[in-house]
């Protein structure tokens, strides 16, 4: 393993631009990879091509993704005008013991001039071993047909280890029968492994203290109501709501992902939580950071054979066409422990009330998990839970894994405005 400490940013020769009576050169280029990660797509990027200081990637990124000026289609750069597709990966080499690449996630607003870096993308974490693997940043054993990349997520100081598969030459193999909801086709699997998952920025699975509460909410357009939440931290804090808890006068459909009075109404309970959760002073303060909390709606998963609950999560401000992936490892964690909203809801469907975490004990698995099916508005995501009993009795999760699947799209330099 090699790394690479050199942190200026690579600029091409100059090129250039007439502007009045004089020449000006103000266009930079990044090496690149596009990628489809999960069912994310985004930039990844060496850290050493770019500044040391994270501080200045702000510019760069705002440019290359096109929200510099805050164009919601983010037609002057590479971005795909949604949030799912508005997303960098900041990979390098680690020396950490036990780690091989540390990986800085970029959630690039699309229609800010704005990044977030205040959580992690289980999608686009997804495709970092893969990139890693291809850089030459890891390398495979000769003869190896399968590797584990441990990677270090710099936004929440959280273990990731990656199951990839590797092809003849010591690549990343993209062909396979995997399938995942969202994605046409199938692909290799690739097993994502959050290891002690529990509370990536407030340091607690259950920061209020409480499995479940009623969370008092102060709505905008609607004025105070409580609504049943659980507020769980685990690979990023999600606010969970009961949606059978929602009651509104005048408004017996609700939720509706298409009504914008409801996504108004869905914002003031993520802020309410956010307050709750410890992670903001107040609800002003809350509305100024989209990416974290995020928030969810559970229901029971009725009649449906292949979930045991279902899921309409939220990605800044609006309905998110799947589940982001930390979203089923944070769900997955919460499923498995008694007393949350999603233990209801789901052991709810489970006549016999058979637990489907696995169990290890003194760093031994004792029990095996089975899937946990999870519904969301593309399909069914399954999620893998291992609890941890410690000599006092006391049960931690250990890890949820999640199988996702990755492909390169295309790579060279992506430019910007200096």
């Amino acid at each position: 393993m090699t790394t690479t400490t050199s942190t200026s940013v690579i600029e091409a020769p100059a090129i250039l631009k007439h502007s009045g009576d004089r020449f000006s050169s103000n266009r930079c280029m990044l090496p690149a990879v596009w990628m489809r990660s999960g069912t994310s797509k985004g930039l990844f990027i060496h850290a050493k091509d770019l500044p040391s200081s994270p501080e200045l990637w702000e510019p760069i990124l705002l440019s290359v993704m096109g929200s510099a000026g805050a164009n919601a289609r983010q037609i002057d750069g590479v971005g795909g005008a949604t949030s799912t597709t508005s997303k960098v990966a900041v990979v390098a080499s680690s020396q950490r013991p036990g780690i091989d690449v540390e990986y800085t996630f970029v959630q690039v607003a699309p229609d800010q001039a704005k990044i977030d870096m205040t959580g992690n993308c289980g999608n686009i974490a997804s495709g970092v071993g893969p990139f890693a693997l291809d850089e030459n940043m890891v390398r495979a054993a000769l003869g190896k047909e399968e590797i584990d990349i441990r990677i270090l997520n710099t936004n929440t100081g959280q273990t990731i280890v990656e199951t990839i598969q590797v092809t003849p030459d010591g690549r990343f193999r993209e062909d396979g029968e995997c399938r995942i909801p969202g994605v046409y086709g199938t692909s290799s699997p690739i097993k994502v492994a959050f290891m002690e998952p529990a509370g990536s920025m407030t340091g607690r699975m259950f920061p209020s203290g409480q499995q479940q509460e009623n969370l008092t909410v102060w709505s905008r357009s609607l004025g105070k109501f409580d609504v049943r939440v659980s507020l769980v931290d685990a690979a990023n804090p999600f606010v969970f709501v009961d949606t059978s808890s929602i009651c509104i006068k005048d408004h017996p459909s609700w939720p509706d992902p298409d009504d914008t009075s409801f996504l108004s109404v869905v914002e003031d309970i993520r802020r309410a939580g956010a307050v709750q959760f410890g992670l903001a002073p107040d609800l002003e303060t809350a509305g100024q950071v989209r990416g974290t909390p995020k928030i969810a709606f559970l229901s029971a998963a009725e009649h449906d054979d292949d979930a045991d609950i279902q899921v309409l999560a939220f990605t800044m401000g609006k309905p998110h066409g799947s589940l982001q992936l930390t979203g089923a490892v944070c769900l997955g964690a919460a499923m498995s422990i008694h007393g949350t909203v999603a233990w209801h809801l789901a052991s709810a469907k489970r006549n016999d009330r058979v637990p489907k975490h696995g169990m290890s004990v003194g760093g031994h698995d004792i029990a095996s998990p089975l899937p946990m099916g999870i519904r969301h508005p593309a399909g069914v995501i399954q999620a893998e839970t291992i609890l941890r009993m410690e000599k006092d009795g006391q049960v931690h999760v250990d890890k949820v894994a999640v199988f996702r699947t990755a492909r390169r799209l295309f790579e060279g330099n992506v430019f910007y405005r200096a």
